[in-house]
């Protein structure tokens, strides 16, 4: 697996929600929470990506920012963003090449069988481009942005 706390983290140019190319190098110096989630406005994603909303004010003040990652379009993005008031940007990887570089696609069980697909997983990446802590396997993803906010500010995880 490409990601390791501590080791430089894999740098990426994706399209956003308006098709815009997005690339960590943009973020240096910042805090950099990149979340990995199967698919816009379902269930798990959508309670994830209202924790992340909720605690965004709190998670700005840590000097961070905040990419959601998943293979869906940008018109599937700009729907999700706008039906739940998302304030962060979402990132299309649709031949899922970021996902599998970040460990966030391959093999997972699903209902006891093994398949392939997105593993819902987040990488933060400190101001100096580094690792600094990656959930490889997100079971909660309701409580997932909250245990986010806590490393962010040092807090047990």
């Amino acid at each position: 697996m490409a990601i390791a706390e501590g080791k430089l983290a894999p740098d990426f140019t994706l399209d956003d929600e308006n098709g815009k190319k997005v690339s960590l190098k943009d973020f240096r110096g910042r805090n950099v929470i990149v979340y990995f989630y199967p698919k816009d406005d379902t269930p798990g994603c959508t309670k994830e990506a209202q924790g992340f909303r909720d605690l965004w004010k709190k998670i700005q003040k840590e000097d961070a920012v905040v990419l959601g990652v998943s293979p869906d379009s940008p018109a599937s993005h700009v729907k999700f963003i706008k039906k739940y008031k998302l304030p962060f940007t979402l990132l299309c990887d649709p031949e899922k090449k970021m996902m599998t570089r970040y460990g966030a696609f391959g093999e997972k069980m699903m209902y006891g069988k093994k398949s392939m697909g997105i593993i819902r997983s987040t990488v933060w990446v400190g101001p100096d481009g580094n690792v600094q802590k990656h959930w490889a396997r997100v079971a909660k993803a309701e409580d997932h942005p909250a245990r986010v906010l806590a490393a962010l500010k040092g807090e047990a995880d």
